[in-house]
């Protein structure tokens, strides 16, 4: 059973909307605590997934809301991204338009997981948008300005993820390393899964990075780079790390030598789907 601020983590649903929804049309049906909290089942978590499927494609709230009260338990097979949509975001970005960017953005997270968005609209997108720039079709200026507002999007979905009691993940990217965002995005999988994050974000210096590590020892590390040179000459610092915590190494920067040499394993997937396997395993040898 789940309190509304950990349900709406994972749906990547508000808490105002989530209790909207409760009021208006009965799609969520709460039991009280001993203490007399509101917690939320597994099936109210699913009637709103098979709403958010529905509102996608493009049925109102109120017809959402009650084919997802008569859906079948095993409910509607996951729904793509509309390629249009995808589209339409890079557009608004590009052009400065932050206010139909974050309309877009509204509209993707009321439709579809933060797992989905994440993994299948924004980190492409993020990682398209760095090659068009490198072939001189984007600007700096354009850049700067889509990632800054993914950056806060992403972060938003990681409020208050040092809180709780579940394990506890430090996240850094290596010395130098300036893209933080999938390290972010893989915080984000994290949180929603039960963990708490501490994020020192993008070139944290190693000896930071070791002292913050030893303080207050996590239950796993994880280091990122996309340029391999950034993992360059810490062959003595990542087997230090690895001392402390089980360690991981992300990121395109991170090859299968430098992970073995270090005791770490290495990411080769995407990092909404590492963060959702390693939640499952629960192995971090």
């Amino acid at each position: 059973m789940l309190r509304i601020g950990e349900l709406s983590r994972r749906l990547g649903v508000s808490t105002d909307v989530l209790r909207a929804w409760e009021r208006r049309y009965g799609l969520l049906q709460p039991e009280r605590s001993t203490g007399g909290y509101r917690l939320y089942s597994e099936a109210d978590e699913h009637r709103v997934r098979v709403m958010q499927a529905h509102l996608a494609h493009g049925l109102s709230a109120a017809e959402a809301a009650r084919a997802a009260l008569t859906e079948p338990a095993a409910g509607p097979p996951p729904v793509p991204v509309a390629p249009a949509m995808d589209g339409m975001l890079g557009a608004a970005l590009e052009r400065f338009d932050e206010p139909s960017a974050e309309a877009i953005l509204d509209r993707l997270l009321a439709g579809f997981t933060a797992e989905t968005v994440l993994r299948d609209v924004l980190l492409p997108y993020l990682h398209e948008l760095g090659e068009r720039w490198e072939r001189g079709e984007v600007t700096v200026a354009q850049e700067h300005f889509a990632s800054n507002v993914l950056r806060a999007r992403i972060a938003a979905l990681g409020r208050g993820w040092g809180r709780g009691r579940g394990p506890r993940a430090l996240l850094a990217c290596a010395p130098g390393e300036l893209h933080d965002l999938p390290l972010l995005a893989f915080g984000v999988i994290l949180y929603r899964n039960g963990w708490r994050v501490s994020y020192l974000g993008a070139a944290t210096p190693m000896p930071d990075l070791l002292h913050t590590a030893a303080a207050e020892p996590p239950q796993l590390i994880a280091l990122s780079a996309v340029d391999p040179a950034r993992f360059a000459g810490l062959e003595a610092d990542l087997l230090r790390l690895a001392d402390v915590a089980p360690l991981v190494l992300g990121g395109h920067g991170a090859d299968a030598a430098t992970a073995r040499a270090a005791g770490a394993r290495r990411l080769t997937g995407d990092p909404v789907t590492e963060a959702e396997r390693l939640s499952r395993a629960g192995d971090l040898t």
